[in-house]
Formats: C-alpha cells, structure tokens, sequence
C-alpha cells in the first residue's frame, strides 16, 4: 500500500508542474470527436496525437489491464502470475487515476468501457484454454501497445497537460513488460 501511496504520489509531481502553465483546453469540438483507433496513435512518426484519443486510448488499455488481473486472480493457480494480476490492478489504477485528474483539467473524462479490441482480448482472456499463456500473451501485447502510446504522446502529444502524465507511464509500462518477459 505504501509504494502504490508513493508511486501516485511520484506520478502526480509532473501533474503540479504542468498545471502551473497555461490553459491547454481544446476547442469544444474537440472533446466530442471520436477517438482515432489505436493504429492510428501508435505511429512513429506523424502529426500530434489528440488529447481525446490519447485518454480514450490509456484508459482502456487501463480499464483492460485491471478488468484482466481480476480475472487472472480467480482462475491462475500460477503463484507468479497471480502477484503479476496484484501489481496490475494496482499500477494500473495508479495510471488511470492520474489520466483520470489530467483530463478533468481538459473536460476530458476517460471512458468507463473498453474499446473494441480491448473488449475482444477479454472475451478470448475468458475463453482461454491454457489461462495463464493466453493472460501472459495478451498482457505483453497490451503493455507494448502501450508503451508506444505513452511514450509518442509524451513526444508530440497535442496536450501540454497530459505529455508529463504519459511520460510518468513509460518506466512503469518498461517495468511491467520485463516483469511479464520472467513469468
């Protein structure tokens, strides 16, 4: 409980420094647009990534991540994975939360459902034969995803208000992707 305390306590710091700045608010229209796909904010190279799809995107890889270490609590009996799903719901809540208090600066509130591909990863997730292969496979796809995403928002994100919040996620994704490559 205390490292999660400091861990948000750690990641809130960027949050303080980035709200002393200006106002970043999008226009009004950019807050009802739909949220590109994740192909598409993935990219290495390109114009900036909209605030709107960079949280619609974050959360759901967030939402995934703790909707799927639940799972993996009831049904591993893999000592190792089962603390991997632990750490998850916690780091994960972690990074939501700060997504969560970065877009209500912006009037950008992260979804409370999973994107489409998200929700067919948990549907197979569900279905799975072999539980902990399938959890270890999907966890590495979704943690590599995001990693690409929090790291070309912290580069070119349209949001000054949200680069040091996916720039505070990077060495954590980093930690979990190596943690996921032992199990």
């Amino acid at each position: 409980m205390r490292k999660t305390l400091i861990h948000l306590a750690v990641l809130g710091l960027p949050l303080l420094a980035a709200g002393c700045g200006g106002s970043d608010r999008p226009p009004p229209l950019a807050a009802s647009t739909a949220a590109r796909p994740l192909a598409a904010t993935a990219a290495p190279a390109g114009p900036a990534i909209s605030a709107a799809a960079y949280i619609s995107n974050a959360a759901s890889i967030d939402l995934f991540a703790v909707r799927s270490a639940n799972v993996a609590l009831q049904r591993s009996t893999n000592l190792r994975t089962r603390e991997f799903a632990s750490m998850m719901v916690a780091a994960h809540r972690g990074t939501a939360a700060q997504l969560s208090l970065a877009g209500r600066r912006l009037n950008l509130l992260p979804g409370a459902d999973l994107m489409p591909r998200h929700d067919a990863m948990m549907a197979q997730l569900v279905a799975a034969g072999d539980f902990d292969a399938t959890y270890r496979a999907l966890q590495l796809q979704v943690h590599q995803d995001a990693l690409t995403l929090h790291r070309n928002f912290a580069a070119r994100g349209a949001s000054p208000t949200l680069r040091p919040v996916a720039a505070a996620a990077v060495p954590i994704i980093e930690r979990h992707l190596r943690l996921l490559r032992t199990l």
